[in-house]
C-alpha cells in the first residue's frame, strides 16, 4: 500500500483541538450516560494506545486515518494503531479476538457476530451503501435470478455480499440448496470469477465497481434494500472500561463524514489510493453508491433493516441458538450514546 500524503483541513484541526477538552461518556447499558468523564477531559486517556480499523469499504474510516484526527484529538499520550479489514468477516474475527478496539462492518454482520455470542454493539454509522450486487463476467448467459439455478457463486461469509445474495436467491424462487457457493474473500471471489472457476459472484465495492470498468463484469441483480447500513462496532468491554476512547473516535468520524461531504473528489481520490483502482471508479464509488450523508445515532432506521434480514439469518443455519439468539441480538446491539454526544457536540 503507497504511502498517503497527510492533509489537514483547518476546521477539521480548529474541531480536534476543540474535542481534545470533551467530555467522554459511560456507554454501558446500566451506566449513566450523563456523567462525564473527566479523565478524557483532562487529558489523562483510559489506555495509552488505541487499535482500530480502516477498510476500502467505509471511506471515513480512510479519511480519519489520512488526517491523522484520531491522533491530533488524543494528543500525544495515546498511540493511534491501524490494521486493515479486508471484510465485515474479518473486522469481526479482529474484535472478537480483541485485535481492535473498534471495527467496520455491515449492519447484518454486525448482527451476525452479536448472535452468536460476540459481544459487540454499534457506536456509529458510516454509511447507507449500496455496495452489494449479484456479478457475471462480459460474455455471461446468466441475464437473471433464474439463471443462477445449478451455477457456482463466489461469497464471503459472513458479510453483506453474502447475505445479498441469500435473499437475491429467494427472490428468483432459489435456495442455498440450488447452487453451489464458494466461500471466498471478496477480492478472490473477482479474481474466480474473471478466471472462469465459478459463474457469478456477489460482489462488494469498490473491488465490484473495478470489476466492471476493467474486466467488463455485469450487474445482473441490484437492490438497495438488500444492503445494509455500514457499522462502527465495538466490544462492551472497551465501551465500558474505555468510554472516553469510543467518544474519540466517534468524535472523528463525525468530523470526517463533515469533511467528506464537503471534498467528494477528494474522498475519491483517497480510496482510489488506498484501494489501487482507478479514480473514474472510486468516483462512482464515492458519489452514486456510498451515502454518506446518514445521521449516525444508531437506531430504530438500523434495527428495521437488521429486522427483515433477521429470517435469513435464522434460515441460513448460520446463527447458534436461531430466533431466540438473533431476537436478543436486535434488543441489544445499539449504543448510541456516543453518537448522540458527537451530534451535539459534547
Amino acid at each position: 500500500m503507497s504511502t498517503i500524503t497527510r492533509r489537514i483541513v483547518p476546521a477539521i484541526a480548529i474541531a480536534g483541538t476543540m474535542m481534545l477538552v470533551a467530555t467522554g461518556c459511560v456507554a454501558g447499558e446500566n451506566a449513566d450516560a450523563s456523567a462525564p468523564d473527566d479523565s478524557a477531559a483532562s487529558g489523562d486517556w483510559s489506555s495509552d494506545t488505541l487499535t482500530v480499523d480502516f477498510a476500502t469499504y467505509n471511506p471515513l474510516s480512510l479519511v480519519v486515518k489520512d488526517q491523522g484526527i484520531l491522533e491530533d484529538i488524543l494528543g500525544d499520550d495515546v498511540e493511534v494503531e491501524w490494521v486493515q479489514s479486508a471484510g465485515s468477516n474479518k473486522a469481526n474475527e479482529l474484535l472478537r479476538s480483541g485485535s481492535v478496539d473498534v471495527g467496520s462492518t455491515a449492519g447484518s454482520a454486525a448482527l451476525l457476530a452479536r448472535a452468536n455470542g460476540s459481544p459487540i454493539q454499534v457506536i456509529d454509522i458510516y454509511s447507507q451503501p449500496e455496495w452489494s450486487a449479484i456479478v457475471v463476467g462480459p460474455d455471461s448467459g446468466i441475464t437473471s435470478l433464474e439463471d443462477l439455478a445449478g451455477t457456482s457463486i463466489a461469497a464471503t461469509k459472513g458479510t453483506d455480499p453474502y447475505f445479498f445474495l441469500l435473499q437475491a436467491l429467494e427472490e428468483g424462487g432459489l435456495s442455498l440448496d440450488d447452487v453451489e457457493v464458494q466461500n471466498l474473500q471478496h477480492a478472490d471471489g473477482r479474481a474466480a470469477l474473471d478466471g472462469g472457476s465459478v459463474d457469478a459472484w456477489a460482489g462488494l465495492d469498490p473491488i465490484m465497481a473495478a470489476a466492471e470498468v476493467e474486466s467488463g463484469d455485469q450487474l445482473i441483480y441490484r437492490n438497495v434494500d438488500f444492503n445494509t447500513y455500514g457499522f462502527l462496532n465495538a466490544t462492551e468491554d472497551f465501551i465500558n472500561n474505555h468510554a472516553d476512547l469510543a467518544q474519540a473516535v466517534v468524535d472523528a468520524y463525525e468530523q470526517a463524514r463533515v469533511w467528506a461531504l464537503e471534498n467528494p473528489e477528494e474522498t475519491a481520490a483517497l480510496l482510489a489510493e488506498v484501494a489501487g483502482i482507478d479514480i473514474e471508479v472510486a468516483t462512482t464509488v464515492i458519489e452514486e453508491r456510498s451515502n454518506l450523508d446518514v445521521n449516525g445515532i444508531p437506531g430504530d432506521a438500523q434495527i428495521e433493516v437488521l429486522e427483515k434480514i433477521a429470517p435469513v439469518l435464522v434460515d441460513s443455519g448460520d446463527v447458534q441458538g436461531g430466533q431466540e439468539s438473533v431476537d436478543k441480538a436486535l434488543e441489544t446491539i445499539v449504543n448510541a450514546t456516543f453518537a448522540e454526544k458527537a451530534a451535539k457536540g459534547e
